[in-house]
């Protein structure tokens, strides 16, 4: 487990919600804060949260839209235990299980979501320097395939429940054949780091059983001007809106 002195205290949604992250481990910056603005969870639903880390998106999504019921799912004992020490210090009821998505029957068997978000790793296997930290690696480095982060979040879903997922740009033909035929009603919002540059995220939304057709949204900038000019952040006025303030991605809500 982390100890006090293992841990920084980091302030997001503008200081409205704290989270201790360890220092030299994984951790979350902006990517797991537009995840949870693109969540369209209403209070009273059930909400599971793949590969939960520290606890940083499920948090950001229980300050927005309280009164959910909010699970987490983390195999890193050490994460699993800052989730729930997180979740304390924000008064949010957030049970975390310890256990490998991959591997089944797990904990949650049986049970159904209205709603799984998950920020699976960005980088296949092999390949590229491994970070020095085992935790920051497991959490950037995929282990487990996208298609079973895929197959986990279909079967955790109600009939009609919702997927909402973050992931590299690079992944988007990966992300669309692991939907097979359980998930449709897809919907793709590119993240582009400037007007006119490539989006380097994708934020996937799909529904389980949903039949509506596919929909590739306009870009959502993050910053704003061709190229860093300043110091401190220049993000757009939308993006401000959801990282700073608290916004949902109204594009996808």
């Amino acid at each position: 487990m982390f100890s006090d002195a293992d841990l920084t205290d980091d302030g997001f949604l503008g200081g409205r919600l704290r989270v201790w992250q360890p220092r030299a481990g994984y951790r979350a910056a902006t990517d797991p804060v537009l995840l949870a603005a693109a969540v369209p969870a209403m209070a009273g639903q059930r909400v599971l949260e793949l590969g939960c880390g520290a606890g940083v998106a499920v948090l950001c999504l229980a300050t927005r839209v309280p009164g959910l019921v909010l699970t987490g799912l983390e195999r890193q004992a050490a994460y699993a235990d800052l989730a729930r020490r997180n979740a304390a210090r924000a008064g949010v009821a957030l049970r975390v299980e310890e256990a490998d998505l991959g591997v089944r029957p797990g904990p949650l068997k049986g049970e159904g979501f209205d709603h799984v978000l998950a920020n699976p790793p960005y980088y296949p296997a092999g390949g590229g320097t491994p970070a020095r930290d085992a935790g920051r690696e497991a959490a950037l480095r995929e282990e487990t395939p996208l298609a079973v982060w895929l197959d986990a979040a279909a079967r955790r879903l109600v009939p009609g429940g919702w997927l909402t997922l973050i992931q590299a740009a690079d992944r988007l033909p990966t992300l669309l054949a692991a939907c097979d035929g359980r998930l449709g009603s897809l919907c793709v919002l590119p993240l582009a780091p400037r007007a006119g540059r490539p989006a380097a995220r994708v934020i996937l939304r799909a529904r389980k059983g949903g039949r509506a057709a596919f929909r590739l949204l306009a870009p959502f900038v993050l910053h704003e001007g061709a190229a860093h000019a300043r110091d401190g952040d220049s993000f757009t006025p939308a993006a401000q809106a959801v990282l700073r303030d608290g916004a949902a991605l109204t594009a996808m809500i």
